[in-house]
């Protein structure tokens, strides 16, 4: 058996419906004999992103993958592959490669090597023998612990040798949830929460692929907790929900801006926190709480004051228990203080901003575009999107997401143009959604740096 039709076999198994990438004809022709349809696009870069947009939409439960020539081919992949990595999405990239005997010459390209540093794992199959445990490997990488791409390479000599038939006896990874948090570790942060004056929680995208949402909604409501997302979390939390802060990057609404300010206590919940530009930072002089899946987030920028490792959706419901052990099935004494103070911050960050937001100037800002779409879609059935840069920036304050999965949010390294292959692959998963990206163009030699006072009024 031929090692690509090997490959295929192994991703039918898997339960792979759909892959991506640019011409690596043999291994896509052997995916279409297993009725797997692959969907190529003009690069390899923009073949990437659309898998991870295809994945963020599905929660990390179903893998993109993505095919292309080795070489060249994951060279333009590696922007796709940087962004996969930064995002910790499940991407599997199958790429071609030189001969083994060539690759360690200087200056052809070994990604075993160099690529190593954005990748969960990645391998080589120069012994056709070992097919089914470097895929088995590279299958259980991705779907257990954190989510990150994998790349496993078919040097080209090696696909005519093939495998003997006999030894193709792979079978399908299943996936074993992170487990609960320590109960020693629960209680401190129950207490502390129960304790604290202003605590406020910071949910994350692992959140999202915890699939934990209707417990982040009952945590929250237990204590009156506000809440915000990152940018990566948007969407994991109903932002018209009166506890909702909206989600923070290099810009945010009033009320996240003025309850960051007076929390003494921030429970940061599947979100590893890495200080970057595109992120809002934490001030100084508070308590940080964690959950996390991965130990290497703790301690990381910030000092910690108590960490639970284990799954997001497993930890909080631990937490939604041991806060009604000790103070009571209906939580902690709450008069609505706290959603009247954050609905009239909001109240008044609008009022502020309805000028913009139903402007009848000419030619038309993007506020007000952003505006009426929103008004006008069903966000129940919606997926929204946005390019690097300015209309990240300018949307994502005024978008309100409702339900989990509806936005894809990201900063960090992206590139200009991800957007593109974001809802593309959002769209190949969730086929009856309607899409939608927005992107920002500008016309030659007036290139427009965002500055706050180009955001406009209450942007901080």
């Amino acid at each position: 058996m031929e090692v690509d039709r090997a490959v295929a076999k192994i991703l039918k198994m898997e339960g792979v419906e759909v892959a991506t990438g640019y011409p690596n004809v043999p291994l896509q022709e052997a995916m279409a004999k297993e009725g797997i349809r692959h969907i190529t696009f003009r690069n390899e870069r923009v073949a990437v992103e659309a898998s991870i947009g295809y994945a963020r939409t599905s929660f990390g439960k179903r893998i993109g993958v993505s095919s292309m020539q080795g070489g060249p081919g994951l060279e333009v992949a590696f922007a796709g592959l940087r962004e996969a990595y930064s995002d910790s999405v499940p991407v599997l990239l199958l790429s071609s490669g030189d001969p083994a005997s060539r690759v360690t010459t200087n200056p052809n390209f070994n990604p075993v090597v160099e690529l190593r540093g954005v990748t969960k794992m990645v391998d080589s199959i120069i012994q056709p023998e070992r097919t089914c445990e470097i895929m088995r490997r590279a299958l259980t990488a991705l779907k257990m612990g954190r989510p990150r791409p994998v790349l496993v390479e078919i040097p080209w000599e090696r696909k005519e040798v093939g495998l003997d038939d006999a030894l193709f006896n792979y079978k399908p990874v299943k996936a074993a949830k992170a487990g609960a948090g320590d109960p020693a570790d629960v209680k401190e942060v129950a207490k502390a929460l129960i304790q604290a004056k202003n605590p406020m929680i910071r949910a994350g995208q692992g959140v999202l692929y915890a699939m934990g949402w209707d417990e982040l909604r009952e945590l929250a409501e237990l204590l009156e907790i506000p809440v915000m997302t990152t940018l990566n979390g948007k969407s994991v939390f109903p932002e018209n929900h009166r506890l909702s802060l909206g989600a923070g990057g290099r810009t945010q609404n009033q009320a996240l801006v003025n309850f960051l300010k007076k929390a003494d206590l921030i429970l940061m919940i599947g979100e590893s926190y890495t200080i970057c530009h595109f992120m809002t930072p934490i001030p100084s002089g508070k308590t940080v709480m964690q959950i996390t899946i991965d130990p290497s987030d703790i301690n990381k920028d910030y000092p910690v004051e108590q960490a639970i490792i284990g799954d997001a959706q497993l930890v909080m419901r631990q937490l939604i228990d041991e806060i009604k052990k000790q103070v009571g099935p209906r939580g902690g004494a709450s008069n609505g203080g706290v959603a009247k103070q954050i609905k009239a911050d909001k109240e008044e960050w609008l009022k502020k901003w309805m000028p913009k937001l139903t402007s009848d100037e000419v030619p038309i800002n993007p506020y007000r575009v952003y505006w009426d779409v929103m008004h006008t879609v069903d966000r129940m059935k919606t997926i929204v999107t946005h390019d690097s840069g300015s209309p990240r920036d300018s949307l994502v304050p005024i978008w309100e997401s409702l339900v989990p999965g509806s936005f894809i949010g990201y900063g960090k390294d992206h590139m200009l143009g991800s957007g593109l292959g974001f809802i593309m692959g959002a769209k190949m998963a969730n086929p009856d959604k309607f899409c939608i990206n927005f992107m920002v163009t500008v016309p030659l030699g007036k290139w427009v740096w965002t500055s706050k006072e180009q955001l406009g009024p209450g942007f901080l």
